[in-house]
């Protein structure tokens, strides 16, 4: 297994162009000063009228554990139905492009894992690795507060970007993960979070297994043709 040297710095467009989301980690530690200094640095993300809404809670060691064991138990007793996250983060009706996007990913995916169609065991097991923070050391949850609006979403969609980014520059990885916000009832009193506050999504950061099979993923990007339209610029 190897992984990339501390005291790596990556340029801010080395750090876009190398970013992934990594589901395979090493179980090398990575120091709360480290941790800290990345959050620091995401912090300087923008946000209306700099009201700053994100919360981020951190944990590492015996508390990712409980996490995990908590959601793998909830998960072996079932029914997984019971456990809903509390918004919606996709659309309701799938329509294209996003469902032929959504489907690439996952064939791609369990293509490299050699899990076939149909081998819903299989499938299951990668799943759950998901709850195991794919063996990183730290974890991460973040949270807003219930009332406020979608402005507040975005903003905090732009500071997890940020931190992803901070971290990549940094020789580490990251994997954002929307499916702990599934297991809210199960995460709220293990780390203490109050009524309050909405859990959004839960991110696994570390370094990377790059000798894992998994991380050979490569996600393809719309052409900017797709989403782009440029208008009165000069030739």
């Amino acid at each position: 297994m190897t992984t990339e040297g501390t005291g790596t710095r990556l340029s801010a467009e080395e750090a876009l162009l190398t970013r992934r989301s990594v589901r395979a980690f090493l179980p090398t530690p990575v120091a709360r000063g480290e941790v800290e200094e990345l959050l620091q640095l995401a912090a300087r993300s923008p946000s209306g009228s700099n009201i700053q809404p994100w919360k981020v809670h951190v944990f590492a060691g015996e508390l990712r554990q409980r996490i995990t064991d908590g959601i793998l138990r909830a998960l072996d007793e079932g029914p997984a139905q019971r456990y809903q996250r509390e918004w919606n983060y996709y659309p309701q009706q799938w329509r294209e492009p996003y469902l032929g996007r959504r489907r690439k990913i996952g064939w791609d995916l369990y293509g490299l894992l050699g899990v076939a169609k149909g081998d819903f065991a299989a499938t299951e097991q990668q799943r759950r690795r998901n709850y195991e923070f794919f063996g990183a050391p730290v974890g991460m949850m973040f949270t807003l507060e219930e009332d406020l609006e979608i402005g507040s979403w975005l903003d905090l969609g732009i500071f997890i970007g940020a931190l992803a980014l901070a971290a990549r520059g940094r020789g580490l990885d990251t994997c954002p993960q929307a499916a702990f916000a599934d297991f809210h009832e199960v995460i709220r009193p293990i780390l203490g979070i109050p009524d309050n506050q909405i859990i959004i999504c839960g991110m696994a950061l570390g370094h990377a297994d790059t000798d894992h099979v998994v991380n050979r993923l490569q996600t393809q990007r719309a052409p900017l043709a797709e989403f782009a339209s440029f208008s009165s610029f000069e030739s």
